[in-house]
């Protein structure tokens, strides 16, 4: 199962998680989010993917950030369009369309996105576009129709692991590709515990 650390801010807090070898490192570009990353990204290794996270961006902001931070996905967690993410499929990097769900979601609205996305990842719908802090019910996804990979996300911690486990033994995740974490390993917004993350990848 690989993993995704979203929310990097601080550069020396981004060396320590990258040396935990997670698949992906998220940096949110959402100047109303909390963690919003406005700074220099480390060298990291070449094995972890640099995500850039956006919210109804144009196109035009996110070639900047993919050519300024050399991005090798971005998140699009907003009301982005099937037609704006082909848009971006000559970037040549992969794309990954968010999908908010509370306790039901009608996954025909997957459909226009097929062909467009090489990933979809599903959170939990609350106030905010993400870091909401909360897990949605995971069952909804014992209906999921597609072929394509995804990513959980939605407030999982360390108190979810045994859940987490449980659900990775059903057919429901049979296309679970990644998990997402964030709000629940942190010291502040953008600071992550090290040794929180560490137990937690330890028990994936």
């Amino acid at each position: 199962m690989k993993l995704k650390v979203c929310g990097m801010k601080y550069k020396d807090n981004i060396t320590e998680v990258a040396s935990l070898q997670p698949n992906y490192l998220g940096f949110i570009f959402h100047n109303k989010s909390a963690r919003y990353f406005n700074g220099t990204i480390p060298k990291l290794p070449k094995t972890v993917k640099k995500v850039g996270v956006f919210v109804d961006a144009s196109i035009n902001e996110i070639i900047e950030k993919v050519n300024k931070y050399n991005l090798q996905a971005v998140q699009l967690h907003g009301n982005e369009s099937s037609e704006f993410c082909k848009n971006l499929n000559s970037l040549n990097i992969e794309i990954i369309k968010v999908l908010s769900i509370k306790d039901t979601f009608d996954f025909s609205i997957l459909n226009p996105y097929e062909s467009v996305c090489d990933y979809y990842l599903f959170d939990t719908k609350g106030q905010l576009p993400g870091g909401n802090g909360y897990a949605f019910n995971w069952n909804v996804l014992k209906d999921y129709p597609s072929d394509k990979h995804y990513f959980l996300s939605g407030g999982i911690g360390l108190e979810e692991t045994e859940n987490l486990q449980d659900f990775l033994k059903t057919e429901a995740s049979n296309k679970c590709y990644a998990i997402d974490v964030n709000s629940k390993f942190e010291i502040e917004p953008g600071l992550k515990n090290i040794e929180l993350l560490k137990k937690f990848k330890s028990q994936l």
